[in-house]
């Protein structure tokens, strides 16, 4: 049985100054929206139903950033168990050949027996590679090779095709999405993992660098013919924003021009969770990020998308000689 859904959002002791970036649902003053030219507020996420699927199933959905280091892997875990707590079957597929991390999040690194090689070569049944997840069974693992391992030279694009083929013609019954935790960089692993995708979930952080492998990649994607393209930005931090040292995700928005899923604020939990193979989305109390990450996966379900909010700029403190123009 799948873990039933939070029955509201719980309470917390939520500073102000990421409220606007965790819940920008929220109804602002008249005047503050008037003056940003803001939409009206007609709906926020409501916790106390389960969200309703949209498009045809399954849906395949590659998370994917071109820069390392972002947290691709890490959206995958928190959105994929997010999911099948909402009641939704999910395959979570570990497309990093040779450094795969999937499973060390999701603590299930000890129970990985068998790989979609395996199951190419004809080794043991799609069945068997794939890993549930006894914490919360409707989702499932399946990694593509063993760690430290050469992928043969043919698999490919046509492979990973071919098993997601499987996934939707099991016995069983097809998933209701089936995500693919792309490898870093835009090698022959990059062109693997997103050849049997129809959407894209890109990771990025505010930073020029992940920005312009960001623009990069959404090049790629969308000359593969993914068109459905949604942005997380991730470690963000206000603080920095307000201070003008860390873009904001306007700025973000802005300049790769993609709809946005959601809003992850740095979290120091990020790490624990990391280190226990314990997803940020199953803490007791829910951390500031892994609140985020659920109404991600949310939005993700129904297709929907989120408006980024202005961050307010401190006002820069006058020194001693601003008295004489300084």
């Amino acid at each position: 049985m799948a873990s039933p859904l939070p029955p509201l959002l719980p309470s917390l002791a939520l500073s102000p100054s990421l409220l606007p970036l965790l819940f920008p649902s929220n109804p602002l003053s008249p005047q503050h929206r008037r003056r940003h030219r803001l939409p009206p507020v007609s709906a926020s996420l409501q916790w106390n139903r389960k969200p309703q699927l949209a498009g045809e199933t399954p849906r395949v959905v590659v998370v994917t950033s071109g820069k390392g280091g972002v947290g691709k892997t890490t959206t995958t875990a928190n959105i994929g168990l997010s999911l099948a707590r909402f009641g939704f079957s999910v395959v979570a597929i570990d497309a990093d050949v040779g450094l795969r991390n999937l499973d060390l999040l999701l603590g299930l690194e000890n129970r990985v027996n068998y790989t979609a090689v395996e199951v190419l070569n004809g080794d043991c049944r799609l069945d068997q590679a794939l890993v549930r997840d006894r914490r919360c069974p409707s989702l499932e693992l399946l990694c593509i090779s063993k760690p430290r391992s050469k992928l043969p030279l043919g698999f490919g694009a046509k492979a990973l095709t071919w098993v997601v083929d499987a996934l939707r013609s099991r016995p069983s019954g097809p998933p209701h999405f089936v995500l693919i935790d792309c490898p870093a960089g835009i090698d022959a692993g990059f062109i693997t993992a997103i050849a049997p995708a129809n959407e894209a979930v890109l990771v990025t952080t505010p930073d020029i660098t992940a920005l312009r492998d960001a623009d990069r990649v959404t090049g790629l994607l969308e000359c593969d013919g993914i068109r459905d393209i949604k942005m997380i930005v991730n470690r963000v931090r206000t603080d920095l924003i307000r201070g003008e040292d860390m873009m904001s995700v306007l700025d973000v928005q802005e300049m790769l021009g993609l709809a946005l899923l959601g809003v992850i604020p740095e979290d120091s939990e990020v790490i624990k969770s990391t280190n226990r193979g314990y997803p940020l989305v199953l803490n007791k109390p829910p951390t500031l990020a892994g609140l985020a990450f659920e109404q991600a996966a949310w939005r993700l379900v129904e297709q929907d998308t989120m408006t980024a909010v202005m961050v307010e700029e401190e006002p820069k403190k006058k020194g001693f000689f601003s008295f004489f123009g300084g």
